[in-house]
């Protein structure tokens, strides 16, 4: 049993403002019990917004961990397919290789759901790291 509760998907998020204006959120999810990394991110409009989506997203990711593994790891003969699962929740495939060093983390039970209690840390991480990335852009 104690084996068990050591398994957990783990969700690393970041985010910053681009160019345009628009929050980019980028999540690195790590799904434990068969040791597997998928990289993702999303454009939102807003803070607030970018924070009720990355809820969405976990959500999505801990229910379809199982769907996106076989299309994106296993089933090799079409890398598009799992682009195109991800993106039906409004995704895109993360092809950067560095991670921010400057990131909110969540471990979850695979195949939960997400408390939304469990996300007020990695939304106050994620405000404060917005918040010190604009004061270090206008102290430029």
């Amino acid at each position: 049993m104690q084996g068990k509760t050591n398994h957990r998907n783990e969700y690393q998020c970041t985010i910053e403002v681009n160019q345009n204006g628009k929050y980019c959120v980028r999540v690195r999810a790590s799904f434990a019990r068969k040791a597997w990394v998928l990289p993702v991110y999303f454009l939102a409009s807003s803070f607030d917004r970018s924070m009720r989506k990355l809820e969405q997203v976990l959500q999505f990711l801990q229910q379809k961990e199982e769907g996106l593994r076989f299309w994106g790891v296993e089933y090799s003969d079409d890398p598009k397919i799992s682009e195109e699962l991800v993106r039906e929740a409004g995704l895109r495939l993360d092809r950067r290789a560095e991670f921010p060093r400057r990131s909110s983390s969540v471990a979850l039970s695979p195949e939960k759901p997400v408390p939304a209690f469990l996300l007020a840390p990695v939304r106050r991480g994620l405000a404060h790291s917005i918040d010190t990335g604009r004061v270090g852009a206008a102290g430029n």
